[in-house]
């Protein structure tokens, strides 16, 4: 991570204090990094090996050679690309040191970050963003005339298991996620399907696996996410910097962060996408 600027108060941020000011907010907030392995790089490019096939394995007599097998790979580039948040201070702002004057700028950055890492996340492809979630070969269970039980996750669940996976987590669109909170188990009964997590209040779970909301998740749709075969690509190169240039005539500063970010998928069929099927 690097510093551009020469101006006081932010400009004199250490990259630590740049990594506590946007990386690890944007980390905190975003559903993509919440729900996803994270993968730093000083690449331009991440690679990920994908298993074609595994290698034979055989029952073989004590004593006796054992016949090799090669595993056939496969390999799955992805390039991170650049998010990029603007805002506008004042001069005395942005020659402020206290701490919560920092805070307020950053505030407004990692917000925006988000806003366009995880839409780009729920996305098939973005202009000149990576490709996302949406692109890749999942599966997906359908719920023909709507959800109204836990069956539909049980059966994402299991049809991840079938090729090797776990699902960590399930998200979905706020009023998706409002439709699901109001299900009770049973009719007459008041308890309602979603479980809760008495660690965290205010979480939900459907049958035990955490269940997140974000806005930029198709209405209706539920993604059933693996961590261990779903990346964030972060690069190790996020900046933050400063300039009054474009702002002399009104005294103010204008404050940019940087950030280029890619995700992976090298296991397709691992996702689960519980919804209309595709083209319906």
């Amino acid at each position: 991570m690097a510093v551009y600027t020469s101006a006081s108060g932010i400009g004199g941020l250490l990259p630590e204090q740049i990594h506590q000011l946007i990386v690890q907010p944007v980390q905190r907030d975003s559903v993509a990094f919440q729900t996803t392995s994270v993968w730093s790089t000083d690449s331009t490019t991440a690679k990920f090996p994908i298993v074609t096939a595994d290698p034979a394995a055989a029952w073989t007599p004590e004593g006796a050679e054992i016949t090799p097998d090669d595993q056939d790979f496969d390999e799955l580039e992805v390039t991170p690309k650049k998010v990029a948040g603007l805002t506008i201070v004042s001069n005395e702002l942005a020659a402020d040191s206290n701490p919560n004057a920092l805070n307020i700028v950053g505030a407004g950055l990692v917000r925006s970050i988000v806003a366009k890492v995880d839409a780009a996340f729920f996305a098939i492809t973005t202009a000149n963003g990576p490709d996302g979630i949406g692109g890749t070969l999942h599966q997906t269970v359908d719920i023909g005339s709507g959800v109204t039980n836990t069956d539909p996750f049980a059966e994402a669940i299991s049809k991840a298991e079938n090729v090797g996976a776990q699902l960590t987590s399930f998200v979905a669109h706020p009023d998706t996620v409002l439709a699901l909170s109001t299900l009770k188990e049973a009719t007459g009964s008041n308890k309602p399907l979603l479980g809760a997590d008495p660690s965290m209040p205010g979480a939900r779970t459907v049958l035990g696996v955490p269940l997140l909301v974000s806005p930029y998740v198709t209405e209706g749709d539920i993604w059933g996410i693996p961590r261990d075969f779903s990346f964030t690509v972060l690069r190790n190169d996020t900046q933050l910097a400063i300039s009054q240039d474009a702002y002399f005539s009104s005294d103010r500063v204008g404050v940019r962060a940087t950030m280029r970010v890619a995700f992976a998928f090298p296991h397709d069929l691992a996702v689960v996408r519980i919804g209309e099927p595709s083209g319906s």
